[in-house]
């Protein structure tokens, strides 16, 4: 079988790093850099434009920030559209929106290529481990294709339902972890304002039901430490929780909460820049109740 692989980035590169150790691999990253250092020191071969990546392989995969740049792509003389052949599977882990997916999957179709919509969660470290969890979108045969492939890097791969609803619940799922980081953040600086330090209210939270992977995981070691590792940007979850609004509102559900955590964040994405870590949203939470979340002891 031979794979394409286009975008090496924090998440992509460990992704295409365990794909080149079991199949025949050629990969494409705008910095075309990147590509070549990756394909000489793993073995892989490097396409000068997406349409070259495509026209050998039997399998796509894209891992791009948004679904703009998976459109950017498949675009143009040079691009994948160019490039792919009939029967290819097109399997796009990109963290994109359900609209754009329908709209790429339903192009490649005219042209006889299968499309899975397959975002991941695990961060760099679950990449890293060949151990992220996979949701996938489209129908059951390209799935069945696409499960061989995603096992390289994957430990929980699901099938969710059809195209698009991988990205909707990666959405929903992100929109979830930006509701826990700014309302654990908010208890937490309310706490602190009324003396009570935030490891000791952390470590009953942990205990109690109010528990999240924000107070077991990300709050302790990130905010009480004021270390603020930079490991996945906040831009990123800006633009996934405004997909999980968009996504509630097409379907036409009632949700407050997370609407105005979609405002939240795009005011925290706009006031604390594009290199910001998604735990830094917390410093907004701070400045408004004028109080930092750190431990005295």
């Amino acid at each position: 079988m031979n794979l394409a692989f286009l975008g090496l980035g924090a998440i992509g590169m460990p992704m295409a790093r365990h794909l080149a150790s079991r199949v025949a691999l050629t990969v494409w990253n705008r910095t075309a850099d990147k590509a070549r250092t990756f394909a000489v020191t793993h073995g892989a071969s490097v396409a000068d434009t997406p349409a070259d990546a495509a026209r050998s392989a039997d399998v796509v995969i894209t891992c791009f920030p948004t679904s703009r740049e998976v459109e950017s792509v498949l675009e143009g003389s040079e691009g994948l559209l160019t490039g792919l052949r009939r029967g290819a599977l097109f399997i796009d882990c990109t963290s994109g929106d359900p609209a754009t997916s329908r709209r790429i999957a339903a192009t490649l179709a005219e042209r006889g290529v299968a499309f899975v919509d397959a975002p991941v969660s695990g961060g760099v470290t679950g990449a890293e481990q060949g151990a992220l969890t996979i949701m996938c979108g489209g129908d059951a045969a390209a799935f069945a294709r696409a499960r061989e492939v995603l096992a390289a890097f994957g430990r929980k791969i699901v099938h969710v339902g059809p195209v698009g609803s991988g990205d909707a619940l990666k959405a929903v799922n992100n929109a979830l972890l930006a509701i826990h980081i700014w309302s654990t953040a908010e208890g937490l600086a309310a706490l602190c304002k009324a003396g009570v330090d935030p490891r000791i209210a952390l470590e009953v939270i942990n205990a109690s039901s109010g528990r999240s992977n924000s107070s077991e995981n990300l709050i302790p070691q990130r905010v009480v430490t004021r270390a603020f590792p930079r490991t996945f940007r906040l831009a990123l979850l800006d633009k996934d929780i405004a997909i999980a609004a968009d996504f509630a509102r097409e379907q036409e559900v009632p949700s407050p909460m997370i609407q105005l955590g979609a405002d939240l964040f795009r005011e925290a994405h706009m006031a604390l820049g594009e290199e910001a870590d998604h735990v830094e949203a917390v410093k907004m939470v701070e400045r408004l109740a004028g109080v930092e979340i750190k431990s005295e002891a």
